[in-house]
């Protein structure tokens, strides 16, 4: 049996979201709310330790049909600098513009990065999910479990 990169990687996510999900566990819970510091971190590793035994599990099925090197992907190295160019502008912005206006450029920059909308219907649609992204997620943090999501300098939103 043989194991690739991304065997590897999911292992060693693995082993790392396992150890969180302990310690989170070992987190005193408070008498006066029913949901611990540990709750939802918990939540979180236990998908994360989910997500990385099936990356193991894909990348084992995935070596065992041995298929030629010809059928690899093409490698994409410019997509990775411009993701990681649209994460840095997106935490030089939060402190000037704030939580909602920085995460609506920053969801659609990142997905016309992905994959550029050609039509007008396209970009509705991009333009659409980045504020509703923003938007449940400033209702989920914000109002829901009462995390106080930054203001912008500029803005003061």
């Amino acid at each position: 049996m043989s194991i690739g990169r991304d065997g590897i990687a999911g292992l060693i996510l693995l082993a790392i979201s396992l150890v969180l999900l302990v310690q989170s566990s070992q987190l005193p819970s408070l008498p006066i709310v029913p949901v611990g510091p540990g709750f939802y971190p918990a939540i979180v590793l236990s998908f994360m330790a989910a997500a990385s035994a099936l990356l193991v599990l894909q990348d084992i099925v995935k070596h065992r049909a041995t298929a030629p090197a010809s059928d690899a992907p093409p490698r994409r190295y410019r997509l990775v600098v411009i993701t990681f160019a649209i994460v840095g502008g997106y935490v030089a912005l939060l402190p000037l513009l704030g939580f909602r206006v920085a995460t609506v450029f920053f969801v659609a920059a990142l997905q016309a990065a992905l994959g550029r909308p050609r039509t007008a219907r396209e970009w509705r649609v991009l333009v659409a999910i980045a504020v509703g992204t923003t938007v449940a997620s400033y209702l989920v943090f914000e109002r829901y479990l009462l995390v106080l999501l930054p203001r912008g300098a500029w803005t003061d939103y």
